[in-house]
């Protein structure tokens, strides 16, 4: 496979994350590579879009330690931030698919990712899959259980975070561009356009050509199948706040 090419999501991938809690969102860069630490053991994290110059830099760092080919999005470019938030995802998308790919091949030995990851399990069915997985004697059962448990196994989600309010608009040879290309507006279009599963979290208020921005992108509408590949996490402080956006959105 190209190392270029976005990885292949199966069935399991779109299942809900095993665990009960996710990392938050910390600052502009405390957690821009969290999913590259965590999400192939099953926890979801929540990363900034506010600093995409921040992002391309990481994303060329991350290239270069994945041995991928890396050409830069500069500020000449048409669309550069949603550009640039969009490499970035599809970047942590393809490498923690490739994450994914080796930890579900690995053996059920002391040490290996794929025992780290049901070690990390809160009590659950799966979790008691797992310890009776390893109570079996009968090697040939052991081994179909084995089987079950790798097909269980789901990354955690990447998730992102923009602050509605801050969506400058923007300038090109002294004439304002679009409200497309206000910072807000581009993260939403750089996520949308992506290739990972997560959520994006909304905070810091409510920004309404922002909200009628997204049903414009198929990916945070259901599928054939009722499933949706993205979803909106509302970050509120009160349940008034909290009705309000949520009737907006629905409409």
């Amino acid at each position: 496979m190209n190392k270029t090419e976005p990885i292949t999501h199966d069935a399991s991938d779109t299942a809900s994350p095993p665990h009960s809690f996710h990392i938050p969102v910390m600052g502009t860069g405390f957690t821009l590579d969290s999913p590259l630490r965590v999400a192939r053991y099953g926890i979801s994290s929540v990363l900034s879009l506010v600093d995409d110059l921040l992002i391309e830099q990481i994303r060329k760092k991350l290239c270069e330690k994945a041995g991928e080919p890396y050409e830069p999005i500069t500020d000449r470019d048409e669309d550069p931030r949603a550009r640039r938030i969009k490499e970035y995802l599809n970047l942590l998308d393809r490498m923690i698919g490739r994450q994914m790919v080796e930890l579900r091949a690995g053996p059920f030995e002391p040490g290996s990712e794929i025992t780290k990851y049901f070690e990390l399990l809160p009590n659950s069915p799966l979790k008691q899959a797992y310890t009776d997985m390893l109570a079996t004697e009968d090697q040939a059962e052991k081994t179909a259980m084995q089987d079950d448990l790798r097909k269980r196994v789901v990354p955690g989600a990447i998730d992102v975070n923009i602050m509605t309010k801050l969506d400058s608009d923007h300038y090109r040879d002294g004439e304002m561009l679009g409200p497309e290309f206000a910072d807000a507006m581009s993260g939403l279009r750089g996520f949308a356009e992506s290739t990972v599963r997560g959520g994006m979290v909304l905070s810091a208020g409510m920004n309404r050509r922002m909200y009628n921005y997204f049903s414009q992108f198929p990916d945070f509408m259901p599928d054939e199948n009722g499933e949706l590949k993205k979803t909106i996490i509302l970050k509120v402080s009160d349940f008034r706040s909290a009705m309000i956006q949520g009737r907006f959105l629905a409409k």
